[in-house]
């Protein structure tokens, strides 16, 4: 009998420290579940239609999510603001949102390879004739969403400017790009620094109200996929970076960027590129 229960009790050691030593992708397999961490206020990469998350986005993450049939996907859509810090207090257990490399970013979580170009451009009213430029911006009002690198690109131009002696410029901070737009849309901003793969989405669908400007405002910059930084989660972030990689050598990805954003862009899916800003 104490035989017995010896032997019970190095067993139950052993699954225990089995089941401690998964690493998260492990760990997923055999949960049959992963949690999933988006903010859906950001067309065409991922937002809400009919109650349901869809766009770029999902539509990629369902592809690689193919070579795990088993794995259900729990998605919570919550403010980008909480994003990262949901993903650090492991309240996810990946992201998948369209987050811009940066290397604050870099330095405290691990990206994946880039899945589409995050280059800050800004977005005027169409019927704005006097803005001609970026650098029209100077003594203006400019929104950008609050935490994003988007706002960041915006901050760090605007200080580029007034180095050069040209007036200050007033940013104005939002909770989503959705809200920012319309108050552009109603005159209370002249632009909106965002994305040039959103900003081509919008004026696509709203060209009767937005122009983007012709050039860039911050340096190249990729949108990826995040994990935590830690030895338990780099399986899981290499797997969706291999899965990522695959649907561009396929040519899926092509077919993904055509479908929601009307064009290809050429994204290093080789490794994850060094931060630019």
């Amino acid at each position: 009998m104490l035989f017995h229960r010896a032997i019970a009790g190095v067993l139950s050691l052993f699954l225990l420290g089995a089941a401690h030593g998964a690493d998260m992708l492990e760990t997923v397999k055999n949960k049959k579940e992963i949690v999933i961490g988006t903010e859906a206020q950001f067309a065409p990469f991922e937002y809400l239609q009919d109650g349901k998350i869809v766009g770029y986005g999902p539509d990629l993450m369902r592809l690689i999510l193919a070579d795990l049939p088993e794995v259900k996907v729990k998605q919570f859509d919550v403010p980008f603001q909480g994003i990262l810090p949901g993903l650090a207090t492991r309240r996810f257990d990946f992201v998948v949102t369209s987050v811009t490399l940066t290397k604050e970013r870099a330095d405290k979580f691990a990206f994946t390879v880039p899945i589409a170009d995050a280059t800050t451009a800004l977005v005027k009213r169409k019927d704005d004739a006097a803005l001609t430029d970026p650098a029209g911006i100077a003594g203006k009002t400019v929104g950008s969403q609050a935490g994003s690198a988007q706002l960041r690109a915006l901050q760090d131009y605007a200080k580029k400017l007034q180095a050069e002696g040209k007036p200050a410029v007033t940013i104005r901070e939002y909770v989503s790009f959705d809200e920012a737009y319309a108050d552009l849309a109603a005159g209370r901003l002249v632009a909106v620094a965002q994305s040039l793969s959103n900003l081509a989405t919008l004026v696509k669908t709203r060209g009767d109200i937005y122009a983007v400007m012709p050039a860039p405002i911050g340096p190249k910059t990729y949108f990826g996929w995040v994990g935590r930084k830690d030895a338990d989660s780099a399986p899981l972030v290499k797997f969706f970076s291999d899965g990522i990689a695959r649907a561009q050598k396929s040519g899926q990805l092509k077919e993904l960027q055509m479908k929601w954003f009307g064009f290809p862009m050429d994204v290093p899916t080789d490794a994850v590129p060094v931060p630019q800003m």
